[in-house]
């Protein structure tokens, strides 16, 4: 068993390399992270090895990364901390199978192709990063966040490359290192790893400069976020209808009134209230009636525009839905409530339970909402906000609806409650924060329990909220009124992946020629 182990050790190694290196950690091996496990591939010639060793690999690094999996199994399923770390070793066989699914071509590639060692080489980044790309992901991260988390000006080339495109140039980092690593011996090895270097300075460089070049705001915005720090127990009673609906609501006036009291002169242009923060249905057509004649009355009363998470009935579907809403000064509906188009598997959707209805039986716990049709943009208290409802805000092809509708800031509201305090708030927060570098696009954030925060287009990040306590603060958000596209929002999203696959395609018909003579050479 211990030699078996031991021949595993470089994958192993691999995935406490990722794990300590992602985010909330500093990304201190994020350069050559995936090294061991390249180095493993390239000396293993058995396919189920090869497929073990990517296995492991992203095994090691869920269970590092992804650890609160089993605090969410055990607040929102409500199951037994055993069973919850069940579905935690569950998660982690499978949540990132893109590792196994690149070494099992890489490999396939490598042996009925004959191909030459400089491009097996040049296929490891390549191979391991249109799988990261195509491989559906629950919680779809990538190595380009934990430049932003880290604060590396490179960030800030994301709004050409898109950080799936960071993603891309660490893993061709990762092979730098491979190379240098393979030729440390030799003078070359030296300076692969002083070009490097000399690239990093460089790359970083350059984002900095692509931060102050940003063209400057002709508009600005006072947009209060709101805290409410409302406990799991005190939600579920509220939803079952079993009490505590009149005390969050309370609160949430209370600090909205606390919030507005603070700005003093400077009274804030509208008030964001965390996803699901109103704890009750709104019927669009009765604004008057149940819980929300109460919330008409204090937008009314305290003149203040609002946006809020909340749910509404869906008479198409006859389901929920998970929604936003806009109210103006007044108390009406500035604008039609926006639904929730990305549904988290089991929290919000049940995968087939349109097909066989007997899995809703199945799985009482989860959760069941109608989806909305799409990213769509609205407006409140004269600003286009793009907005985003929770994880909504991982998805960069979402947010890139948004822009191109003219948003001129997203807005993303979340309930990270059922996730913990660490890790997960802090890999929610950035993962959600880069779609403001990608589109050039201030983001403001509002939480239940932290964290909540706000960021300029330029990247500047303003003040976070601590967690789990209530919270209310206004930021000044400048903005520009027809942001310009970015180079990533025109051209980037499609140009990573069609170089990937330029990429990929050159170098394996370069390496069966390549290889052509060595196989002659061995028939002989």
């Amino acid at each position: 068993m211990l030699s078996r182990f031991s021949y595993y050790s470089l994958p192993l190694l691999t995935g406490i390399l990722m794990g300590t290196s992602y985010i909330p950690f500093p990304p201190w091996a994020l350069l050559f992270c995936h090294v061991p496990l390249w180095l493993f591939w390239l000396r293993e010639g058995d396919l189920r090895k090869v497929l073990w060793g990517g296995w492991l690999a992203q095994f090691t690094f869920c269970l590092i990364g992804f650890h609160w999996v089993a605090y969410t199994a055990h607040e929102f399923g409500h199951l037994p901390w055993v069973v919850s770390l069940s579905v935690l070793l569950l998660f982690c066989s499978f949540g990132h199978l893109y590792l196994v699914l690149a070494g099992l071509t890489w490999a396939l590639l490598r042996d009925r192709l004959g191909l030459s060692r400089a491009a097996q080489l040049a296929l490891l980044p390549c191979v391991t990063a249109l799988f990261e790309r195509y491989v559906p992901m629950i919680f779809p991260w990538n190595l380009g966040y934990p430049w932003l988390f880290s604060r590396l000006p490179a960030f800030q080339l994301a709004e050409f490359t898109g950080f799936e495109g960071l993603s891309v140039l660490t893993l061709f980092l990762n092979l730098a290192l491979l190379l240098a690593w393979e030729r440390r011996k030799i003078r070359s090895g030296a300076y692969l790893l002083g070009g490097t270097v000399v690239f990093l300075f460089l790359i970083n460089v350059a984002g900095w400069m692509a931060g102050k070049a940003q063209p400057l705001p002709d508009a600005a915005t006072r947009i209060l976020v709101v805290q409410g720090n409302v406990g799991n127990l005190e939600k579920v009673y509220a939803e079952k209808q079993e009490g505590f609906r009149e005390e969050i609501l309370r609160r949430y006036f209370r600090l909205t009134r606390q919030g507005i009291a603070q700005s003093g002169a400077r009274r804030p242009d509208f008030a964001v209230w965390p996803e699901s923060a109103f704890p009750d249905e709104i019927p669009v057509g009765r604004l008057n009636t149940g819980y929300a004649g109460p919330l008409v009355d204090f937008v009314r009363s305290s003149a203040m525009p609002l946006a809020t998470g909340a749910w509404r009935y869906d008479e198409a579907s006859g389901r929920e839905t998970n929604s936003m809403f806009f109210f103006d000064r007044t108390g009406g509906l500035q604008d039609r409530p926006y639904d929730k188009v990305h549904l988290l598997v089991f929290g919000e959707y049940i995968p087939l339970s349109d097909r066989f209805p007997v899995v809703r039986q199945w799985l009482p716990w989860a959760g069941d909402f109608a989806r909305g049709p799409g990213p769509e943009i609205r407006r409140i208290a004269g600003v286009r906000v793009g907005p985003q409802i929770c994880y909504e805000g991982l998805f960069p092809d979402f947010s890139r609806g948004l822009a191109e509708q003219g948003a001129q800031i997203f807005v993303n509201i979340t309930n990270d409650s059922w996730f913990g305090s660490w890790a997960e708030p802090q890999q929610h927060l950035f993962m959600t924060l880069a779609r403001g570098i990608e589109f050039r696009r201030p983001v403001v954030r509002t939480t239940n329990t932290g964290i909540s925060a706000a960021m300029r287009a330029d990247g500047t990040l303003l003040e976070p909220s601590p967690q789990d306590v209530e919270w209310a603060h206004t930021y000044e958000i400048p903005y520009r009124k027809e942001p310009l596209p970015t180079f990533y929002q025109r051209y980037g999203f499609l140009l990573e992946p069609a170089v990937l696959w330029l990429t990929a395609g050159i170098f394996i018909a370069a390496g069966r020629r390549g290889s052509a003579p060595t196989r002659k050479k061995r028939q002989k």
